[in-house]
């Protein structure tokens, strides 16, 4: 017997958060993770961030100049709890003792748009 799928109507509502981080030392996706589970946990506890359903979806590599390392990516919560999750990305100050900021950029409801309006990637292919 097959599994049914929830309906439309039934499923967790998703938004996709862009943002930007700059950095003096170079970031890697596992480092992204790392530092907004961290400072969501710190920040709301575990009862709440299990509320918000986080996902890294993307990271796009901006390159570095005068020492910042410039990343944007995007991440998947729940929709209602945008607020939340945005306040855990401003808390992000430091990575191994550097200074770390990171930016909304914008929310949106599929992942498309979010890379078309905040993204804005010069290259189709990457």
């Amino acid at each position: 017997m097959k599994l049914k799928i929830l309906p439309p109507t039934l499923r967790n509502k998703k938004r996709y958060i862009a943002f930007e981080a700059i950095s003096a030392t170079p970031l890697e996706k596992e480092d992204v993770i790392s530092l907004v589970w961290e400072s969501s946990l710190n920040f709301h506890g575990e009862r709440e961030t299990s509320k918000f359903n986080l996902w890294i979806m993307k990271i796009w590599y901006f390159g570095s100049s005068n020492d910042e390392n410039i990343i944007k990516g995007i991440i998947q919560c729940n929709r209602n709890e945008i607020e939340a999750v945005r306040a855990s990305l401003l808390l992000i100050n430091k990575f191994k003792g550097k200074p770390v900021v990171f930016h909304t950029l914008g929310i949106s409801g599929t992942i498309k748009a979010a890379i078309k309006k905040y993204i804005k990637l010069k290259d189709k292919h990457k």
